[in-house]
């Protein structure tokens, strides 16, 4: 059924998807509540926000959002101002530049239309925000670091804090000193703000107190508060104006009543090391606070409790944190040299979509650094992200003539070869995405895997043809003639981590093989009763973990040297195994099984570790460790990723329902933050693997028409055919199957739909029901 023959939803789905500079929207929206809210994707020409914004080449130590929430501007320690559009994370127009010093701290004029900046060369500037232009001279009086400044709430004013020990007040639009600088911290002023009213101002010192101060008076308002044991870093006053909050080097944050000076609640305690920063949500109800522990967390200002879990990503110091003008983002600047911005209500970043590949995405690799990421697909094709961003990087690498079984990365990342059906293997650069001489051709059926050695000299291919190549990685050239040897198809290769050895399988059989003279270094891995699924060695080289199955269902451990089995077969496991890992340490091995369990094992005894790990519905078809050892990762048959602890065995993510298709290839990220997937639904996914997915039961795929139904067959609402491919939920970056499509986030908290629907229109608005 079109969406037009069902008129609620008109005004339930069709105008939530309306663009929101449109006409009808703004004509019509403020009539109608309870519709969906389009939380992403709303307009094709909107590029999502990129959750980390790179450009400063030192510490970011300031941000603020502009009061509409369009911009961000920042201050650095590379003595320069940077003004960022939210939406899309790119630098508006140039650098702003005049200070001669690391930029301490910045602020926006209450109109949006200007910057102030403080500095450590002791001046103050302010900025023609559009323009990015000094608006008149630098202003001069304090003697020493200006670490803090901001607004007045009315605009009139410009309060300063320095390292001097004091505050001044300036006229913001002539830059005049209004009367003398206000005296009373016996050390450096770390932080300055207005009260809502702008009738006081307060102070948080390195003399590890904080005052309040009458701007008409000019005079301290009672007595310093006392609580902290270090130094003060950061005051903000609640929006109300009744609270006070401060954050400090005694690593924690403090709650005190604006009137009377009285601490509220215990100190709020978490970070591990100092609080540098600390802002109210605009509706008051939360605190956010950023630390030298690289994190940055939200508590509950009424509970002083911690909302959800530290927000980690940063890798250095985080020196200054803010709210969006609406309170859904809070935006973070740190001694890594980036901001990052954070959704406020699910502690996710926020992330770019990634427009994919146009079907199945049978293998990713990450880049040895991290930075990036690759797929190759069915559709023939190769295609780069930017791990961080998720935008794409450069356009699909096309050469192949069949679909892209394997790639890998050098180990130096600047290269990519890959493995096809159409029997060659290409290699790439992967900076530019242009091919690298010409393809390696040899092979007389599919390539099924490649591998690069560990010093990037050599690339070895396996193929159905039943024999091995190695591949001279600079030239192409084949090296010596093709390992022969086995009496099937070859399944997969990989090197040995010295690169002395070349490990393959191919059913039911084992080699090793001599990389120096092409020999096999014995006749064969025997023992396996079944058909070899998959292979891995051991961090150390010295061994090799098999599974198989068919009728025995076994995992078998091999000395890499003498080609015999070590210890007793691994039994447990009642169908194929379809994927193995070693530990880091090498201490265990993890197997994942066609009987939907997953298996830890001791790889010394061959003991089970626990219980089986329980929660797949179908085959297991990948498993891997993260980088540290503490997380398993498995995809499934059944169209998800879970995430278990190691030492309890515990799911610790809810299991991911975005997949519409088998998940059959995913990797770590090296720094073990992200996990990319590839699926027969011809999508990609990234994960950040401290984020929780969204666990709704409803199918969020609409049918032809664009419908999204109830379990009992009603219509729930209705999604735009441009939105449907990359409709997806929170903490979750989407590869649509086509570049045109997009990725749209959806919050169905509160929505009229069934027989309800009526309930949309606001009573207030002069209409009935």
């Amino acid at each position: 059924m079109p969406m037009i023959a069902s008129t609620p939803h008109i005004y339930v789905s069709a105008l939530a998807f309306t663009p929101r500079e449109s006409l009808l929207w703004k004509k019509a929206s403020e009539s109608f509540e309870k519709m969906i809210r389009v939380e992403k994707g709303r307009m094709e020409r909107w590029p999502a926000r990129p959750s980390i914004w790179t450009g400063h080449i030192s510490s970011v130590l300031s941000v603020a959002y502009s009061p509409d929430g369009q911009h961000v501007v920042s201050g650095s320690s590379d003595n320069t101002i940077r003004i960022w559009d939210t939406e899309t994370g790119a630098l508006v127009g140039e650098s702003l530049k005049g200070h001669t010093k690391p930029i301490s701290s910045v602020a926006y004029s209450p109109d949006g239309r200007y910057v102030v900046s403080g500095s450590y060369d002791t001046t103050i500037r302010v900025w023609n925000a559009e323009t990015g232009a000094p608006v008149g001279e630098p202003w001069e009086g304090h003697t020493k670091w200006v670490i803090s400044v901001a607004y007045s709430p009315d605009g009139r004013y410009v309060v300063s804090g320095s390292d001097d020990k004091t505050i001044r007040v300036w006229d913001a639009k002539t830059g005049a000193l209004v009367g003398g600088p206000l005296n009373g911290h016996i050390d450096a002023v770390s932080s300055v703000a207005h009260s809502p009213d702008s009738r006081y101002v307060i102070s948080g010192s390195f003399d590890n107190t904080i005052r309040i101060w009458d701007t008409e008076t000019r005079a301290s308002v009672g007595e310093p508060m006392k609580g902290h044991t270090h130094w003060v870093q950061s005051v903000a006053y609640s929006p109300d104006g009744q609270y006070v909050v401060s954050g400090s080097r005694d690593k924690t944050v403090q709650i005190w009543d604006a009137k009377t000076g009285a601490l509220v609640g215990g100190p709020l305690e978490g970070h591990t090391d100092s609080v540098s920063s600390v802002s109210y949500s605009p509706d008051g109800r939360h605190i956010t606070s950023g630390s030298y522990d690289r994190t940055v967390r939200i508590w509950d200002a009424k509970t002083g409790a911690p909302v959800g879990e530290p927000l980690t990503g940063h890798i250095a110091r985080v020196m200054s944190v803010a709210y969006s003008p609406d309170g859904r983002y809070v935006i973070s600047g740190s001694d890594d040299k980036t901001v990052r911005v954070w959704d406020a209500k699910t502690g996710a970043p926020i992330g770019e979509p990634l427009n994919g590949h146009s079907n199945a995405v049978w293998s990713v690799s990450y880049s040895p650094d991290g930075r990036h990421l690759a797929c190759g697909s069915f559709d023939k094709t190769i295609r780069i992200w930017d791990a961080k961003t998720g935008a794409p990087f450069g356009g699909p690498l096309e050469g192949h003539t069949d679909l892209v079984k394997c790639i890998v990365y050098s180990p130096d990342g600047r290269y990519l070869a890959s493995g096809s059906l159409d029997k060659t293997i290409r290699i790439w650069d992967a900076k530019t995405g242009a091919p690298v001489g010409e393809s390696l051709e040899g092979h007389t059926d599919t390539i099924t895997d490649t591998a690069y050695s560990p010093d990037g000299r050599y690339i070895v291919s396996s193929s159905y043809d039943k024999t091995i190549r190695i591949w001279d990685a600079n030239t192409g050239a084949p090296v010596g003639e093709p390992l022969n040897g086995h009496t099937s198809a070859v399944l997969g290769v990989a090197y040995s981590p010295d690169g002395q050895h070349i490990v393959s399988t191919s059913s039911s059989i084992i080699r090793t093989w001599d990389v120096r003279t092409g020999a096999s270094v014995v006749e064969s891995l025997k023992g396996c009763m079944d058909p070899v699924w998959c292979v891995a060695c051991s961090p150390d080289g010295r061994y090799l973990v098999s599974g198989s199955g068919s009728r025995y269902n076994t995992i078998q451990i091999w000395d890499v040297k003498t080609g015999t089995q070590v210890g007793e077969s691994l039994k447990g496991h009642h169908d194929s195994v379809r994927s193995v890992a070693y530990s880091p340490d090498g201490r265990y091995i993890v197997s994942g099984s066609q009987d939907s369990t997953i298996r830890i094992w001791d790889s010394k005894t061959g003991a089970p570790v626990g219980e089986p790990l329980n929660g797949h519905v179908n085959a297991v078809l990948s498993v891997a460790y993260s980088p540290d050892g503490r997380y398993i990762v498995s995809s499934s048959q059944d169209k998800t990723i879970r995430i278990w602890d190691t030492k309890t065995g515990a799911v610790v993510s809810k299991p991911s329902k975005v997949h519409t298709h088998s998940v059959r290839s995913m990797e770590y990220s090296p720094d073990g933050l992200h996990i990319v997937s590839g699926s027969n639904d011809r999508t990609g996914q990234m994960w950040d693997t401290e984020v929780q997915p969204d666990s709704s039961t409803i199918d969020l795929h609409p049918d032809d028409n664009g419908w999204v139904k109830h379990p009992n067959g009603g219509l729930l609402f209705w999604v735009p055919e441009d939105c449907r491919n990359g409709l997806t939920c929170r903490a979750i970056l989407s590869i649509p199957t086509e570049g045109s499509h997009r990725v749209v986030r959806l919050d169905l908290s509160d929505i009229c739909f069934g027989s309800s629907w009526e309930q949309i229109r606001k009573a207030n608005d002069g209409h009935s029901r």
